[in-house]
């Protein structure tokens, strides 16, 4: 795993210039590469191309970067991991297609590749995470690319006609050219999502590249500007790998099933466990990475080691039931419980961490425990991705039931329902709840039934399934009204599906969306900044293909997610150590909003501070603040996107 960053600036021919600022964008993501640096430079161009290296396959300088082809035509910046290297090495010598090879690495192969097969040929061959430039001397054309699922970042765009890249934003706002206009529209759309959706970034004029792309900038003439720049094309579309597949669904029986999706997993895994360095695992002890584990240590002939965060707050603690699966893989576990003020001595690092606006709170614990695996292995597994693959939101279930329920009402009756539920305040409910818990449905006996009952009641009035969902995913529901001058753009969460099954068209909007642009992008920052590379098994594009050719009976059934991947573990951990209500992986922000970290919120949220800032609209925020303070409603989610932003924004300022 590594870092890389360049740019392109034809008016700037001096060499000793572009050598300086090249070492600075680069030394900004020594994080990514704290083993190795490099650079290669083309004055006449005004290009150049750092590179940050974290040693993990051949350790040797042979794995040095930015590397050239054997032929001297390619030039290539990479960050990531293609899995299956050796195979692609075999078919290359067996072909006649590979020169004498320098070292070991999978970028020598990668390289070798390109330069016998082409570019978007090699694509289709490799299976890893990845994000690259490649400059083709022959063709004068670099080429910016990003893996399948979007593991792993890639930004670019034009600043005072200069054309910057890299893995990290940082690393674009050190170059002297960098401008940092803020995006109201993107700012709009954080708002709501709790991420900057791609291709936007909280910048003018920089993208993200979406996941699954090429993009091509051609370099032919001295001198270019942003008309050059071409729309990045899609090498491979989750959207176009879902719709093939449920038109041509698996054949066989349930069991046939099953041992396919514990094949592809175990090949997945074993692959991903190649290292030269320390390697171990994430395990929460919920289903995604327990399977992940076990699948470890069924192919491994040493304990695995696994990392665990535990709270002392039980409806945040997950290390229990982790410990009980470690005990029974016979796993090498470590564990280390969090106090609140180590949690929250994470917050201030944010902004810098993420570099825009990111608001989802399982940031905090996804950090605390890629620093807790740093200090044992390079390299940790996680049990990303089930959800989105195999069915495993509550919004999944519950989008369904309400869609189901609403629909034959008239809008009038729904109407009156909901000025039914919102004339009693979410407090009320609460107390109701605990009092009947019993004999409710699961959504409503568990703590914030009231807030749950309130957000229900606004969506009655909905007329179409995507409003519904785009309902079920928001924080603020208008963030126009939040946002000064702010205006909410289209996204992928927009995107228009040929896809009938409402289940399924939230998971491939979620897969294409919410995978990429908030779980992805939190635990690529959070254990690349402290130097661990984390790697994803089940997003091994072999597995999201064969996962969309299978019906949803296999994957949700009876109200419960991702009954398929609860057989295939079911194999190896038994049932009673496993089942159980979903926690996910979070932190008590409202409790610590109202105690530990009110006057730091304060301070942020201070009304003539938001004033002058001139961004937001402080009634809405004010008003929010007051009643969570108050314990009228609990608005940590939409007060934490606040914050973040805040917080962002005044280190920025700083």
């Amino acid at each position: 795993m590594c870092g890389f960053c360049g740019f392109v600036n034809p008016t700037n021919t001096d060499s000793a210039l572009i050598r300086n600022i090249i070492s600075l964008m680069s030394e900004r993501i020594h994080h990514r590469g704290p083993d190795d640096e490099g650079y290669w430079q083309d004055e006449q161009l005004g290009m150049a191309i750092g590179h940050r290296r974290l040693s993990v396959i051949d350790l040797s300088p042979e794995g040095h970067q930015p590397m050239q082809s054997a032929t001297g035509r390619y030039v290539l910046a990479y960050n990531g991991e293609i899995y299956n290297f050796h195979e692609i090495k075999t078919e290359l010598e067996n072909t006649g297609r590979a020169s004498g090879w320098r070292g070991h690495s999978d970028t020598e192969v990668l390289l070798a590749a390109i330069d016998a097969w082409g570019v978007e040929s090699t694509l289709k061959k490799c299976t890893g995470m990845f994000a690259f430039a490649l400059w083709d001397k022959q063709e004068r054309m670099l080429m910016l690319v990003r893996d399948r699922m979007g593991e792993k970042p890639l930004y670019y765009g034009w600043q005072d006609n200069v054309f910057l890249f890299g893995s990290e934003l940082k690393a674009i706002k050190a170059h002297p050219a960098f401008q940092g206009e803020i995006n109201r529209e993107a700012l709009t759309a954080f708002l709501r999502f709790s991420y900057v959706p791609a291709p936007y970034t909280i910048y003018q004029g920089i993208k993200k590249l979406p996941a699954g792309n090429l993009l091509r900038i051609p370099l032919q003439s001295a001198s270019f500007s942003t008309s050059d720049l071409p729309e990045p094309e899609p090498y491979w579309s989750l959207i176009d790998i879902a719709e093939t597949g449920l038109a041509h669904p698996f054949s066989g029986d349930e069991h046939d099933a099953i041992s396919s999706l514990d094949q592809l997993l175990r090949r997945s895994v074993k692959q991903q466990m190649l290292a030269d360095v320390p390697l171990g695992a994430f395990l929460s002890g919920g289903y995604d990475s327990s399977l992940v584990v076990a699948l470890m240590q069924a192919q491994s002939d040493q304990p695995v080691r696994t990392f665990t965060i535990g709270f002392n707050e039980k409806d945040y603690n997950e290390a229990p039931h982790a410990r009980e699966v470690a005990r029974h893989l016979g796993t090498d576990h470590t564990e280390l419980y969090v106090t609140p003020e180590e949690a929250m001595a994470v917050i201030p690092a944010l902004p810098s961490l993420y570099d825009e606006p990111f608001s989802d709170s399982s940031q905090i614990p996804t950090f605390l425990v890629s620093q807790l695996a740093r200090r044992h292995v390079t390299v940790s597994l996680s049990g990303d991705g089930g959800d989105e693959l195999f069915g495993g939101y509550n919004r999944y279930f519950l989008g369904t039931q309400i869609w189901k329920y609403l629909r034959p009402f008239p809008a009038w009756s729904r109407k009156t329902g909901a000025e039914l539920i919102t004339s009693i305040s979410p407090s009320a409910w609460d107390r109701f709840a605990s009092v009947f818990g019993p004999v409710l449905p699961a959504e409503f006996s568990s703590g914030r039934a009231g807030d749950k009952l309130h957000k229900l009641a606004s969506i009655f009035s909905l007329s179409k399934k995507s409003d519904l969902y785009r309902k079920l995913l928001s924080h603020w529901e208008e963030p126009e009204r939040v946002v000064i001058n702010g205006k909410e753009p289209r996204s992928n969460v927009d995107t228009p599906l040929a896809i009938k099954d409402f289940v399924h068209q939230m998971m491939c909007i979620d897969s294409i969306s919410y995978l990429p642009d908030d779980i992805l992008v939190k635990v690529d920052r959070a254990s690349m900044g402290v130097s661990l590379e984390s790697r994803i098994p089940m997003l091994d594009h072999r597995v999201v293909e064969f996962a969309w050719r299978l019906p949803l009976s296999m994957k949700v059934r009876e109200g419960q997610g991702k009954w398929i991947l609860r057989q295939v573990l079911y194999n190896y951990i038994p049932k009673e150590l496993l089942d159980r209500p979903k926690m996910g992986f979070g932190v008590p922000i409202d409790v610590w909003l109202r105690d530990d970290l009110r006057d730091w919120a304060e301070d942020l949220l201070d009304e003539s501070r938001l004033q002058s800032e001139g961004f937001l609209n402080p009634a809405p925020i004010r008003q929010k603040w007051a009643e969570h303070l108050s314990g009228k409603r609990n608005w940590q989610y939409y007060l934490w996107d606040i914050l973040m932003f805040q917080a962002w924004l005044s280190a920025e300022k700083a």
